[in-house]
């Protein structure tokens, strides 16, 4: 990669770690939030996503750039599905001992899967460039 688009990438990265900071240290009530698009998904008419599901799919949406920045940065899409693996397991021992969070399997689930479709969509950018110079 180029010096030049690799600090595009590192500058995505540094902007997705300030925002998954300030999400995760501000003191938001997120389950009013999560009660919040249930109750709005439900008025519009789409049933059958309770809470865990909403929770799921936001933590999908929160590694998925982890994953596709790791991988443009690595040019390998395991490098960031694993550093997800490792911060999220991290993460949920630190819950541990916070007393307002609960740790749980799904989140690990839910943010290796996010990290890995993100490395996924950056494996799919690599393999078109390379076929393009090819």
């Amino acid at each position: 990669m180029r010096s030049r688009g690799r600090l595009w990438v590192v500058a995505g990265l540094a902007v997705y770690a300030l925002a998954v900071v300030a999400v995760l240290v501000l003191p938001v009530p997120y389950a009013g939030i999560v009660r919040g698009i249930g109750q709005a998904l439900t008025s519009t008419g789409i049933s059958g996503f309770g809470t865990g599901w909403i929770e799921f799919v936001a933590n999908v949406l929160m590694f998925a750039p982890l994953g596709f920045f790791l991988t443009l940065l690595f040019r390998h899409p395991l490098v960031g599905t694993v550093v997800a693996l490792v911060l999220s397991v991290t993460a949920e021992v630190v819950q541990i001992v916070i007393p307002s969070r609960q740790p749980s399997l799904r989140d690990i689930v839910a943010n290796v899967f996010g990290a890995a479709l993100g490395a996924f969509l950056a494996w799919l950018i690599v393999l078109r460039r390379r076929k393009r110079r090819t």
